[in-house]
């Protein structure tokens, strides 16, 4: 017994050892393990800043030139979102502006504009927005659609005012305000808003792709007649995941901790509860890993993989398209990837402060994944992989 013991634990320690020098003399893993998760989250924040625009360049086009049309200019650069830079004698000199990046929206108001809201009737304004940044048009949109209601509102109490005095005196004010509070994105910024769920989609890519390209480097490694893989399945697999774990420690503290301390995304969460949460993620990921080795047969394939999982795994997380949305199919291929109850559970600990017994759902789909993914991992490993390895030893000697 204590044999066969010391036998498994040889095969671990060894397997630990060899995947290591697998990993560093291997520039394409390297890449995975180091660029992908230190850089890429760098890079995406810095695209997404700044999260919310201010004091965006206006010019105004006036057709009505009355008191009206002058609150609601005066109404506009008082938001925080828009500065109105000056008026333009007609559309075409306002166009010419935008063209020039002397401002980047306009605001049309046409003639009859008080009149038609004196007559209670409606007095559409135009806004044309620059599209280059789609930033400046969401603050563009929020700004005129609160003055829009406030100027709406203090029209309605005028009306009922004229209409019966008495009436006006209790509508005097608003008697149900609403106030807005986005949880966990309080500036309502897009890199809050979208990145804590990128940061998952790149561990989990980081991680499938590196151990895929893993298993590609060993079978050219074996065909080229530099051994094949011998001893336990298992402890061969719990040894590169060691390997793995141990070069991953530090890019996972940087993706999920430093990086949205360095950007200031939501942090309301437990930083120990959350590498808690994400560990079965990662275990998961290696097992799925460990299955697209069985189909890798040379480095460069994993590639092919990143091309074609890397836009699905964003939609199906429902980072961009609700989950609820989907059809039923898309939702199961969504329930069948540790990312996609990563990307829910880190969010709702990460921005909005859960405890992990708060995401026990997340928490256990993801153990029950990394489980399932280890066991088809090991029968791939075992009854596909290793023999086409013997076979690629034994030609490579002949």
């Amino acid at each position: 017994m204590w044999k066969y013991i010391k036998s498994r634990f040889g095969d671990l320690v060894r397997s630990y050892f060899d995947e290591f020098r697998l990993v560093f003399h291997d520039g394409g893993i390297i890449l995975f393990f180091c660029f992908l998760p230190l850089a890429y989250p760098i890079i995406y924040s810095l695209i997404y800043n700044p999260e919310v625009v201010r004091d965006v360049k206006m010019v105004v086009v006036d057709h009505d030139r009355t008191s009206k049309s002058r609150e609601l200019v005066r109404s506009l650069d008082a938001c925080q979102e828009i500065r109105i830079t000056g008026y333009a004698a007609d559309l075409d000199e306002a166009k010419r502006a935008m063209h020039g990046h002397d401002c980047y929206g306009i605001l049309e108001i046409p003639d009859g504009f008080s009149k038609r809201l004196g007559r209670g009737e409606q007095s559409p304004a135009v806004i044309y927005s620059d599209m280059s940044l789609l930033l400046r048009y969401r603050g563009f949109l929020v700004a005129a659609t609160n003055v829009a209601q406030e100027m709406g509102a203090g029209l309605l109490e005028e009306k009922i005012g004229h209409t019966l005095p008495i009436a006006a005196t209790i509508s005097t004010g608003d008697p149900l305000p609403v106030e807005n509070i986005s949880m966990g994105n309080i500036e309502n910024g897009f890199d809050s808003f979208i990145m804590p769920g990128v940061l998952v989609l790149i561990l989990h890519q980081c991680i499938v792709l590196a151990s895929g390209m893993a298993g590609g480097a060993r079978r050219e490694r074996t065909r080229r007649g530099c051994g094949e893989e011998t001893g336990s399945v298992a402890m061969s697999m719990a040894g590169e995941m060691l390997c793995y774990m141990t070069i991953l420690l530090v890019p996972v503290m940087f993706l999920l901790h430093y990086v949205p301390l360095i950007f200031s995304f939501p942090m309301a969460g437990s930083a120990f509860e959350i590498f808690l949460f994400i560990l079965p993620m990662v275990i998961a990921c290696m097992g799925l890993g460990f299955c697209f080795q069985s189909i890798v047969w040379e480095r460069e394939a994993v590639f092919v993989l990143w091309v074609v999982t890397s836009v699905a795994l964003l939609f199906l997380s429902g980072l961009t398209w609700p989950r609820y949305a989907m059809s039923p199919l898309w939702s199961f291929i969504g329930d069948m990837l540790s990312a996609t109850w990563g990307v829910e559970g880190f969010i709702k600990m990460n921005a909005n402060g859960s405890s992990l017994a708060q995401v026990r759902a997340e928490y256990v789909n993801l153990w029950l994944l990394a489980a399932f993914y280890l066991v088809a991992g090991y029968c791939l490993r075992r009854w596909v992989m290793r023999p086409s390895l013997q076979r690629a030893g034994r030609s490579a000697v002949g």
